[in-house]
């Protein structure tokens, strides 16, 4: 092993709601060694009489302390929800369009209680009549062009899809992203099958009905022009009627849902004279989510989307690169040994 790669040179934060996970990057930009906690910026544990600040700089020692003992001179850089007025230090919206030196160079830069220097990448910010904003998916989406260089140089555009509670869609040519787009299909989905009439039927399963969710998709685009609220309640009147096992009901609903959210990417991507059926999609987030949208994609003739591993990483690693706070030995980021 080389000087580099055993060096540490940088620690990475992915740090959202509801956890925390931390990245130890060595100088060559492999990653080193890796923690995870349940310290979201929602759900920090209880520090009576500890000030908000206070609490955060002990979930960073909890997670990175042990690290910093051994190497005090390496700076850390956050991306997520540390950054929104919840989190540890408030970082700005960077307005759209923006590349990874727009974010690099919009830093918010402090010191934590023990001196280290942190610094937290802003959001992204879409205006216009319905603003749309992202934490930490723009880290993701800088992550997966790093690990592409031809898409990052691609002119004729490309579509970088996040699954996930609240699934992003973005769109990016020549290293920038234009612009991107939130559904909020996920919590959606929790939503109705936890507190509406439509869970009341469901059943748990041991699998996925890929059957059931094909058919929902389906669904989706064929009703496309009644819209969701049309269609939803055929959740519960197919099982009603016999159509569809109560085992089925989940995995029909999510893929109505899913594909009504297809539809409306499609009649996005048709403004700007694109369509799914043309694309190749490079998909970030859980690889069973990110399976299950590749599925739905194959339906609206999208056959080649592709998942992007390790996308956090990248990100991290190439904003940091940006930002001067480490070399560029390396863009592309190696799990730990």
């Amino acid at each position: 092993m080389t000087a580099q790669a055993s060096t540490p040179a940088l620690i990475g934060l992915d740090w959202g709601t509801t956890s925390l996970r931390a990245y130890l990057f060595a100088a060559d930009g492999s990653v080193l060694d890796t923690r995870a906690l349940a310290a979201g910026v929602m759900s920090l544990p209880d520090a009576p009489g500890a000030s908000p600040q206070q609490t955060f700089d002990a979930a960073f020692e909890r997670a990175c302390g042990a690290w910093l003992d051994r190497a005090p001179h390496v700076p850390a850089l956050a991306a997520g929800m540390v950054g929104s007025a919840q989190g540890w230090r408030e970082a700005p919206y960077v307005t759209m369009p923006a590349a990874a030196d727009t974010f690099a160079s919009s830093l918010v830069r402090f010191r934590t209680a023990r001196g280290s220097a942190l610094a937290i990448v802003p959001g992204a910010l879409e205006p216009g009549e319905l603003p749309d904003v992202m934490r930490g998916e723009e880290t993701q989406i800088v992550g997966a062009l790093a690990a592409e260089p031809a898409l990052a140089a691609e002119r004729a555009g490309a579509l970088i899809g996040l699954p996930g509670t609240h699934a992003k869609w973005a769109w990016v040519r020549g290293g920038r992203i234009e612009w991107f787009r939130t559904y909020m299909t996920g919590e959606l989905f929790a939503t109705l099958r936890g507190h509406t009439i439509l869970g009341r039927t469901m059943q748990a399963s041991d699998a996925p009905d890929w059957s059931a969710f094909a058919r929902g998709v389906r669904t989706a685009r064929r009703k496309r022009d009644e819209g969701l609220l049309a269609t939803l309640f055929s959740t519960r009147t197919l099982g009603l009627t016999g159509q569809l096992a109560p085992h089925a009901q989940g995995d029909y609903l999510s893929g109505l849902l899913i594909g009504h959210e297809l539809n409306a990417l499609e009649a996005l991507l048709g403004g700007q004279h694109a369509s799914l059926a043309a694309l190749a999609p490079r998909l970030v987030g859980e690889g069973a989510l990110c399976d299950r949208y590749r599925r739905a994609l194959a339906e609206f003739g999208c056959g080649d989307a592709r998942i992007v591993e390790r996308a956090s990483e990248r990100g991290l690693w190439r904003i940091a690169v940006q930002a001067g706070l480490v070399g560029a030995a390396c863009d592309a980021p190696l799990a730990p040994q």
